[in-house]
Order: structure tokens, then sequence, then C-alpha cells
């Protein structure tokens, strides 16, 4: 069993979770609206396959309003009518921050995502986008277990 970064290096933990504050509330501020923060970091988790953000953030995403159907959805975002234009252009900037090296077809969704949220979300889209692929990796490299949960969500007792 691998250590969990987040317990081997607390201050460590502590700055990521700080710099991590600090890019949701200037997300906030800047125009990206929670529903479309989560959207992002649930797509950036789904490409990078991480299991326990994916679990954290679907949840965090019905909270926050995301419908169910949408979340269903997500992986063939491209083909359903259902998302927004701004959700849209949030999810091509999940995908484009997550699938590096970026190619052409990224770089014309980041274009088209730009012009849709403007220069203040689009930064704070990136920004949110950046910060989930750490902490996936973060939880990827410690191998955090996902606990099973009731269908409110409540973790299960053994």
């Amino acid at each position: 069993m691998r250590p969990y970064l987040d317990k081997a290096a607390p201050e460590i933990w502590k700055a990521a979770s700080a710099y991590s504050a600090v890019v949701g509330q200037e997300a906030d501020r800047l125009g990206l609206t929670l529903q479309e923060a989560e959207l992002i970091k649930v797509r950036a988790s789904q490409l990078n396959a991480c299991a326990f953000c994916l679990d954290l953030h679907s949840r965090e995403a019905r909270e926050a309003g995301v419908t169910q159907q949408k979340l269903d959805l997500l992986p063939a975002w491209r083909e359903s009518t259902l998302y927004t234009e701004r959700e849209r252009a949030v999810i091509a900037v999940a995908e484009a921050s997550t699938r590096l090296p970026l190619s052409e077809e990224h770089k014309a969704d980041l274009s088209g995502a730009r012009s849709v949220l403007g220069d203040d979300t689009f930064v704070a889209a990136e920004w949110v986008a950046l910060t989930i692929n750490m902490f996936n990796r973060v939880s990827i490299l410690s191998e955090h277990p996902v606990r099973p949960r009731d269908s409110e969500g409540k973790p299960l007792t053994r």
C-alpha cells in the first residue's frame, strides 16, 4: 500500500487545500458558477479515472443543482443537447486542460469557450480544471479508497 500524500506531508496538503480555496473564491468572483465548476471537476475526474474525486464531485455537483441526467450524459456531452452553451464551454475547458498536450481540436475548443465565457470566466474555468487535475493525481497516487454509500450518499457501515 502506498502512503497517502495528504497524510504523509500534512503541511503540503494544508497549502494545497488553501490554494484550492482561493481558486474557488476567485472562480466565483470571476463569474464561474458552482454548477459549472463541479461539471469541470467531474469531467476531468472522469478523464483521469479518479474514482475518489468522481465519488466526491458527483455528490457535490448534485448538491450544487446539477441534474443526475447531466452527470449521466457527461461522457457524451458533445452528442447531447441538454447542456447550455456555457456548460459546453466549461466542459471543453475541462477536457482540453486534462488531455495534454493541446491538440488542434482542443485549441479550437478553448478559443470557442473563451468567446462564450469571456476572459475572466474562461481563466477561472482553466484554474478550476488545473486544480482538480492536481487533486486527481494526489488521490490516484495515494490510492484513496472509495467507501460504499447508500442511495442518499451517506456512508454505509460495515
